[in-house]
């Protein structure tokens, strides 16, 4: 994702991590951030034997998300990765992505709090609820940070998980997502940024109104 679509999808305000796991988690891993480099996808898609690119097939998303998924389609194309985007209504689209229907390239969303381990186990234990396959050291590794008890030793284990899913590439990570909000006038606490890398104005019970 380059970050003139950054600017003009999201103002700026999305945040390039190179993880699916928000910053704030707890455990989080921050994993060495690839370069925006067109020509030299390029290159290393000629090295691998597609020096015209090749037809990745469809690319599905929730109808919603069409504005985020065209611009990653945009990027894929541009470098030789031809492939059609497949919109789908929300209900629709996650009861496909859940029963393993979507084929080829899924742009999914995660809204699920809680820390790592909470975030990645639906996407990459081979029994997540949105996991096409898995490995087994990762489901291991995933196993045994469940029972550990000792703060330091998770830590490690669920960094070593997120080390791993770098390694092997098991995920595309496009930005953190920042949704763009609206205050008016009369608001004098919106509450938005009040929980971290919440991305709507909460708590509600702490919206205050300017006086009259």
């Amino acid at each position: 994702m380059g970050p003139e679509l950054n600017q003009a999808v999201t103002l700026g305000y999305s945040k390039i991590t190179g993880s699916i796991i928000p910053t704030s988690f707890d455990f989080y891993w921050q994993p060495p951030l690839h370069a925006y480099d067109p020509i030299k996808a390029r290159q290393l898609l000629a090295e691998a034997g597609y020096p015209k690119g090749f037809d990745a097939g469809d690319f599905w998303c929730d109808a919603s998300a069409c504005q985020y998924a065209e611009p990653v389609l945009n990027d894929l194309q541009a470098v030789g990765i031809k492939t059609r985007l497949r919109p789908l209504e929300r209900a629709g689209f996650l009861k496909a992505y859940q029963e393993k229907r979507l084929k080829n390239i899924v742009y999914g969303l995660s809204g699920i709090f809680g820390n790592a381990a909470t975030r990645m186990e639906p996407f990459v234990v081979s029994s997540g609820a949105f996991a096409y396959g898995g490995y087994p050291d990762i489901d291991g590794l995933f196993k045994e940070q469940a029972g550990e008890l000792d703060p330091k030793k998770r830590s490690a284990l669920l960094h070593r998980i997120q080390q791993l899913i770098h390694d092997k590439a098991m995920v595309l990570p496009i930005w953190q997502l920042a949704l763009l909000q609206g205050v008016g006038p009369r608001v004098a606490e919106s509450g938005l940024g009040l929980i971290a890398d919440y991305p709507w104005s909460a708590p509600y019970e702490d919206l205050k109104l300017k006086p009259r």
